[in-house]
Protein backbone atom coordinates (compact mmCIF):
# COMPACT_ATOMS: atom_id res chain seq x y z
CA UNK A 1 0.00 0.00 0.00
CA UNK A 2 0.83 3.90 -0.91
CA UNK A 3 -0.97 6.79 0.64
CA UNK A 4 -0.28 9.00 -2.29
CA UNK A 5 -2.35 12.20 -3.51
CA UNK A 6 -3.62 11.34 -7.31
CA UNK A 7 -6.37 13.92 -7.14
CA UNK A 8 -3.68 16.85 -6.67
CA UNK A 9 -4.55 18.65 -9.98
CA UNK A 10 -8.27 18.51 -8.98
CA UNK A 11 -9.70 21.74 -8.80
CA UNK A 12 -10.48 22.56 -4.79
CA UNK A 13 -14.26 23.82 -4.70
CA UNK A 14 -15.41 26.19 -2.15
CA UNK A 15 -17.71 24.16 0.11
CA UNK A 16 -20.21 25.91 2.14
CA UNK A 17 -19.43 23.58 5.62
CA UNK A 18 -20.71 25.77 8.19
CA UNK A 19 -23.93 26.32 6.49
CA UNK A 20 -24.46 21.99 5.67
CA UNK A 21 -23.41 21.82 9.49
CA UNK A 22 -26.49 23.67 10.56
CA UNK A 23 -28.66 21.65 8.46
CA UNK A 24 -27.35 18.11 8.51
CA UNK A 25 -29.81 16.22 9.78
CA UNK A 26 -30.78 12.36 9.41
CA UNK A 27 -33.33 13.47 7.21
CA UNK A 28 -30.73 15.18 5.07
CA UNK A 29 -28.77 11.98 5.02
CA UNK A 30 -31.57 9.96 4.08
CA UNK A 31 -32.19 11.56 1.17
CA UNK A 32 -28.56 12.14 -0.33
CA UNK A 33 -28.47 8.19 0.25
CA UNK A 34 -31.04 7.68 -2.36
CA UNK A 35 -28.15 8.60 -4.84
CA UNK A 36 -31.32 10.00 -7.01
CA UNK A 37 -32.10 13.61 -8.66
CA UNK A 38 -32.34 15.65 -5.02
CA UNK A 39 -28.19 14.02 -4.29
CA UNK A 40 -26.75 14.74 -7.76
CA UNK A 41 -29.29 17.63 -9.55
CA UNK A 42 -31.46 18.98 -6.02
CA UNK A 43 -30.48 21.54 -3.86
CA UNK A 44 -26.46 21.73 -2.22
CA UNK A 45 -27.54 20.59 1.13
CA UNK A 46 -28.43 17.18 -0.21
CA UNK A 47 -25.54 16.60 -2.52
CA UNK A 48 -23.84 18.23 -5.32
CA UNK A 49 -26.35 20.58 -5.93
CA UNK A 50 -25.85 19.81 -9.81
CA UNK A 51 -23.77 17.43 -11.27
CA UNK A 52 -22.51 18.47 -14.71
CA UNK A 53 -19.64 17.67 -17.15
CA UNK A 54 -16.66 20.51 -16.90
CA UNK A 55 -13.41 19.30 -18.78
CA UNK A 56 -11.40 21.50 -16.33
CA UNK A 57 -12.51 18.74 -13.38
CA UNK A 58 -10.72 15.42 -13.93
CA UNK A 59 -8.49 15.96 -17.01
CA UNK A 60 -5.31 16.72 -15.05
CA UNK A 61 -6.40 13.57 -12.85
CA UNK A 62 -6.54 11.67 -15.28
CA UNK A 63 -3.84 12.24 -16.96
CA UNK A 64 -1.83 11.67 -13.31
CA UNK A 65 -3.24 8.86 -13.04
CA UNK A 66 -1.85 7.87 -16.89
CA UNK A 67 1.14 8.66 -15.90
CA UNK A 68 1.76 7.20 -12.10
CA UNK A 69 0.67 4.13 -13.39
CA UNK A 70 1.99 4.21 -17.03
CA UNK A 71 -1.14 2.95 -18.14
CA UNK A 72 -0.67 1.11 -22.07
CA UNK A 73 -2.98 2.65 -24.79
CA UNK A 74 -5.29 -0.22 -24.32
CA UNK A 75 -5.49 -1.12 -20.87
CA UNK A 76 -8.77 -1.94 -18.72
CA UNK A 77 -9.56 0.88 -16.46
CA UNK A 78 -12.74 0.37 -13.69
CA UNK A 79 -13.86 3.43 -11.99
CA UNK A 80 -16.26 2.18 -8.97
CA UNK A 81 -18.67 4.57 -7.73
CA UNK A 82 -18.52 6.26 -11.65
CA UNK A 83 -21.81 8.27 -11.59
CA UNK A 84 -22.86 10.43 -14.44
CA UNK A 85 -19.34 8.50 -16.16
CA UNK A 86 -17.22 12.18 -16.42
CA UNK A 87 -14.07 10.83 -15.38
CA UNK A 88 -14.68 7.70 -18.03
CA UNK A 89 -15.34 9.88 -20.22
CA UNK A 90 -11.70 11.75 -19.79
CA UNK A 91 -10.07 8.84 -20.16
CA UNK A 92 -11.21 7.74 -23.10
CA UNK A 93 -10.73 11.22 -24.60
CA UNK A 94 -7.21 11.30 -23.01
CA UNK A 95 -6.42 7.69 -24.33
CA UNK A 96 -8.90 6.87 -27.31
CA UNK A 97 -7.50 3.25 -26.96
CA UNK A 98 -8.36 2.46 -23.75
CA UNK A 99 -11.02 -0.10 -22.12
CA UNK A 100 -13.10 1.72 -19.88
CA UNK A 101 -15.89 0.65 -17.48
CA UNK A 102 -17.96 2.24 -15.01
CA UNK A 103 -19.85 0.59 -12.04
CA UNK A 104 -22.50 2.49 -9.83
CA UNK A 105 -25.49 2.16 -7.31
CA UNK A 106 -27.43 4.62 -8.81
CA UNK A 107 -30.01 4.59 -11.26
CA UNK A 108 -30.48 8.06 -11.74
CA UNK A 109 -26.71 8.57 -12.51
CA UNK A 110 -27.00 6.09 -15.30
CA UNK A 111 -30.04 7.08 -16.77
CA UNK A 112 -28.39 10.75 -16.84
CA UNK A 113 -24.78 9.68 -17.63
CA UNK A 114 -22.86 11.32 -20.11
CA UNK A 115 -24.13 9.29 -23.42
CA UNK A 116 -20.73 8.46 -24.50
CA UNK A 117 -20.28 6.42 -21.52
CA UNK A 118 -23.53 5.13 -20.72
CA UNK A 119 -23.06 2.05 -22.42
CA UNK A 120 -19.79 1.29 -20.32
CA UNK A 121 -21.55 1.44 -16.99
CA UNK A 122 -23.29 -1.28 -15.26
CA UNK A 123 -25.25 -0.95 -12.37
CA UNK A 124 -24.44 -2.44 -9.01
CA UNK A 125 -22.72 -3.20 -5.86
CA UNK A 126 -19.19 -3.05 -5.45
CA UNK A 127 -19.52 -5.52 -3.20
CA UNK A 128 -19.75 -7.79 -6.27
CA UNK A 129 -17.86 -6.76 -8.89
CA UNK A 130 -19.24 -8.52 -11.82
CA UNK A 131 -16.13 -9.21 -13.45
CA UNK A 132 -13.40 -11.95 -13.41
CA UNK A 133 -9.93 -12.34 -11.14
CA UNK A 134 -7.20 -10.11 -12.14
CA UNK A 135 -9.20 -8.20 -15.12
CA UNK A 136 -8.31 -4.71 -14.87
CA UNK A 137 -5.24 -3.23 -14.88
CA UNK A 138 -6.55 -0.39 -12.83
CA UNK A 139 -9.41 0.04 -10.46
CA UNK A 140 -10.44 3.41 -9.18
CA UNK A 141 -12.87 4.54 -6.47
CA UNK A 142 -13.02 7.90 -5.31
CA UNK A 143 -15.25 8.78 -2.41
CA UNK A 144 -17.63 5.60 -2.97
CA UNK A 145 -16.22 2.48 -0.21
CA UNK A 146 -16.66 4.51 2.85
CA UNK A 147 -20.54 4.72 1.97
CA UNK A 148 -20.76 1.41 3.90
CA UNK A 149 -20.67 0.03 6.79
CA UNK A 150 -17.72 -1.37 8.12
CA UNK A 151 -18.02 -5.19 7.33
CA UNK A 152 -19.03 -4.28 3.79
CA UNK A 153 -16.39 -1.79 3.22
CA UNK A 154 -14.03 -4.03 3.92
CA UNK A 155 -15.96 -6.98 1.35
CA UNK A 156 -15.92 -3.56 -1.35
CA UNK A 157 -12.07 -3.48 -0.98
CA UNK A 158 -11.42 -7.16 -1.73
CA UNK A 159 -13.37 -6.91 -4.32
CA UNK A 160 -11.38 -3.89 -5.42
CA UNK A 161 -8.49 -5.92 -4.97
CA UNK A 162 -9.71 -9.40 -6.22
CA UNK A 163 -10.62 -7.46 -9.91
CA UNK A 164 -7.46 -5.56 -10.46
CA UNK A 165 -3.83 -7.57 -11.67
CA UNK A 166 -2.28 -5.06 -9.38
CA UNK A 167 -2.99 -1.06 -9.41
CA UNK A 168 -5.74 0.34 -7.48
CA UNK A 169 -6.40 4.13 -6.04
CA UNK A 170 -8.81 4.91 -3.50
CA UNK A 171 -10.22 8.20 -1.59
CA UNK A 172 -12.39 7.57 1.63
CA UNK A 173 -13.36 9.91 4.36
CA UNK A 174 -10.90 10.43 6.82
CA UNK A 175 -9.22 12.91 9.59
CA UNK A 176 -6.14 13.54 11.05
CA UNK A 177 -7.03 15.94 14.00
CA UNK A 178 -10.16 17.08 15.98
CA UNK A 179 -10.39 20.16 13.24
CA UNK A 180 -10.52 17.99 10.38
CA UNK A 181 -13.20 15.52 11.94
CA UNK A 182 -15.35 18.29 12.96
CA UNK A 183 -15.39 19.60 9.47
CA UNK A 184 -15.86 16.24 8.38
CA UNK A 185 -18.75 15.59 10.44
CA UNK A 186 -20.18 18.79 8.71
CA UNK A 187 -19.87 18.23 5.73
CA UNK A 188 -20.23 14.04 5.10
CA UNK A 189 -24.21 12.97 3.60
CA UNK A 190 -23.49 9.59 2.44
CA UNK A 191 -21.02 8.08 4.57
CA UNK A 192 -21.36 5.44 6.83
CA UNK A 193 -17.68 4.23 7.60
CA UNK A 194 -15.29 7.38 8.49
CA UNK A 195 -12.13 7.62 10.68
CA UNK A 196 -8.85 8.60 11.55
CA UNK A 197 -6.34 7.91 8.94
CA UNK A 198 -4.64 5.22 11.46
CA UNK A 199 -7.62 3.44 11.52
CA UNK A 200 -8.12 3.47 8.24
CA UNK A 201 -5.37 1.71 7.38
CA UNK A 202 -6.39 -0.76 10.13
CA UNK A 203 -8.78 -1.71 7.68
CA UNK A 204 -7.04 -1.43 4.74
CA UNK A 205 -4.94 -4.13 6.20
CA UNK A 206 -8.11 -6.42 7.36
CA UNK A 207 -9.40 -6.30 3.95
CA UNK A 208 -6.12 -7.47 2.56
CA UNK A 209 -6.76 -4.38 0.51
CA UNK A 210 -2.61 -3.46 -1.59
CA UNK A 211 -3.56 -0.64 -3.23
CA UNK A 212 -2.77 3.02 -3.34
CA UNK A 213 -4.95 5.14 -1.09
CA UNK A 214 -5.69 9.13 -0.22
CA UNK A 215 -7.89 10.84 2.11
CA UNK A 216 -11.04 13.25 1.43
CA UNK A 217 -10.35 16.21 3.94
CA UNK A 218 -13.47 19.00 3.15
Amino acid sequence: MAEINLLDKYPRSSRPIDERGGVNSEAVKKIARKYGVEYFDGERIYGYGGYNYNEKYWSETVIRFRDHYQLHYNAKVLDVGCAKGFMMFDFKRILPGIQIFGLDISRYALEHAKPEMAVHITRGDCQNIPWDDNYFDLVISINTVHNLPRLQCIRALSEIQRVTKGDCFITVDAWRNEEERQRLLNWMLTAYTYYHVDDWITLFKEAKYNGDYYWFFP
